[in-house]
């Protein structure tokens, strides 16, 4: 005879159990990529702002430390333009160097 699940004593623990189950396997299915990708997406931007902070701060000490070494033979005038030739070329040297490796040698 089939059992009264009102008279059962663990039905609410039961019903309980699938319910949580249930909203526990759509969560994992919907919410949880939903988040990860959030979270990716927040922390890949935080980096890339972070990193072309460092790298635009780094140029300026390294402008500013070629200035004050060029200051010594130069006067200041003459060390400015020196090192915004020097930086500006080492720059241009390493755009030259990216853009030569930006295409593979396979697709030509």
């Amino acid at each position: 005879m089939a059992a009264n699940p009102l008279t059962d004593p663990n039905w609410a623990s039961d019903v309980t159990d699938t319910i949580v189950s249930t909203v526990d396997k759509v969560r994992d299915r919907t919410t949880k990529p939903l988040v990860m990708l959030a979270r990716g997406l927040v922390f890949g931007l935080l980096t890339a702002f972070l990193a072309s902070f460092v790298l635009v701060v780094v140029i300026i000490g390294v402008s500013r430390g070629l200035i004050s070494a060029l200051e010594w033979p130069f006067d200041h005038d003459s060390a400015v333009w020196i090192s915004y030739l020097v930086l500006g070329g080492l720059l241009c040297i390493g755009g030259m160097v990216a853009m030569g490796k930006r295409d593979s040698k396979d697709a030509v």
